[in-house]
């Protein structure tokens, strides 16, 4: 499969890839290369001609169509909003107020900054053409990440959205609670592995009424917790509190990553289905949800799916699962995953090396993670401490420090967290970053 010359290079040069060597001979760096499944390229449009030949859209959706499937949306959007106005007496030429909830920088490849940019664009070419004011806001969906930096902002949103009018969503305080998912429903679709009641809350913004139209932008990409990611996600945990993150992550934990990842109607998006039907039903939201593919920093939009209802992201879960699935002949020996320095610069954001791999790894594998970026655990302080304290010391483990610890229990989605970040002893997993704080 692999030429003298492709063998010897990557003995040669393999430290520039790894801080130390992972082949001593010949025979070893070919076997190597042969339990990673590397493919010989000599150029990015070889890269894309093989993507092309296994089936893959590898160009996606041009922006004249973009922003062609954005403005008949937006049109419909506002033709709403003025039959709404018509039907209770209000003003229909007056302000139009819209909250746009896209994701943060750590999904710089979900295409989402650059639809935010195309909407905010349509929006303003609309303001200009028919007088009618069109004031945007847009809080990312950091749920308990990191607020985006000036530099971020500008990167993901093309510099289309001013930083100091960035609404940063606290997880922790700015929220409000709707409600609660029944200890019984839980219990239900937990297969009797959770019997505790969920509380549904949310940022105060959502539901304050002060705006005509929510945006809710995001991608679906297989996930951990829920399954498959974005919809509801994006509100309850995106824009959540505490109570449910917790409580959201914990539930998908108990059930099992190896029974959730990839798949739909998983027990947590259950969960968000009831909130969704029961709690926010009235809120004037919409989603646009996009699949996407990625050629370096080139993302591809291959499907845009927007509106209300949840078909819209069964197709797009149907979609992903073609682009977004990779299905493997036998378990992988040794698997290198290289961390973005740019979007993964914590454990509680990088461990997705270990979630999107742990399905495909072998009994006693190795998983080499290289995370240049990595500089902490946790995305707060008060879960960096708590993974420092605790660590990722396995499933059984875990359950036994949350029954004994209350700081532990009273942060669930710390919990989830190790539960997700160790592989129970099943394979190795090699961190290989510099500059981490060892306080």
């Amino acid at each position: 499969m692999f030429t003298e010359e492709c063998i010897n290079t990557f003995l040669e040069n393999q430290e520039q890839l790894f801080p130390q060597a992972v082949a001593e001979s010949y025979e070893a760096a070919e076997a190597f290369l042969e339990d990673c499944m590397a493919q010989v390229v000599d150029s990015i449009e070889e890269v894309r001609e093989y993507l092309e030949e296994a089936g893959a859209d590898v160009d996606g959706m041009s922006d004249e169509e973009l922003r062609a499937v954005l403005s008949d949306f937006t049109d419909e959007c506002l033709r709403e909003i003025s039959e709404r106005r018509l039907s209770s007496g209000g003003d229909v030429k007056g302000e139009i107020k819209v909250l746009i909830l896209p994701p943060d920088f750590t999904r710089m490849y979900s295409g989402a900054g650059h639809i935010t940019a195309v909407l905010s664009s349509i929006f303003s070419d609309i303001t200009e053409k028919t007088g009618t004011e069109i004031s945007i806001d847009v809080m990312p969906a950091l749920g308990t990440h990191v607020p985006m930096s000036e530099k971020e902002c500008r990167v993901f949103f093309e510099g289309t959205v001013d930083f100091d009018k960035l609404i940063v969503h606290n997880w922790r305080t700015d929220v409000v609670k709707l409600g609660e998912v029944p200890a019984e429903f839980v219990s239900e679709v937990s297969e009797g592995l959770v019997n505790e009641k969920i509380d549904v809350e949310v940022n105060r913004r959502i539901v304050s009424g002060e705006y005509d139209l929510i945006l809710s932008v995001g991608q679906v990409v297989p996930h951990e917790v829920v399954g498959m990611a974005n919809y509801s996600k994006n509100i309850f945990v995106g824009c959540g509190g505490s109570s449910m993150i917790n409580s959201s992550h914990m539930l998908g934990a108990f059930y099992g990553m190896e029974r959730i990842m990839g798949r739909d109607f998983s027990p947590v998006r259950k969960v968000f289905d009831y909130a969704e039907r029961n709690f926010i039903a009235d809120v004037p939201l919409k989603y646009i949800l996009t699949v996407t593919t990625n050629t370096g920093d080139d993302v591809h939009i291959h499907g845009l799916y927007c509106g209300r209802e949840r078909s819209n992201f069964e197709e797009a879960v149907s979609q992903s699962g073609q682009l977004n699935f990779i299905k493997l002949d036998k378990p992988l020996k040794k698997c290198v995953v290289n961390l973005d320095s740019r979007e993964f610069k914590s454990t509680w954001l990088g461990n997705k090396a270990i979630y999107r791999t742990r399905l495909a790894m072998a009994d006693g594998g190795d998983l080499i993670v290289l995370a240049p970026g990595v500089v902490q655990f946790g995305e707060d302080s008060e879960n960096d401490r708590l993974i420092r304290k605790y660590g990722y010391v396995g499933r059984e483990n875990v359950l036994r420090l949350v029954a004994e610890n209350s700081d532990l229990k009273e942060n669930l989605s710390v919990a989830a967290h190790l539960i997700h970040g160790s592989s129970d002893g099943r394979f190795r997993i090699i961190f290989l970053q510099i500059g981490f704080k060892q306080s």
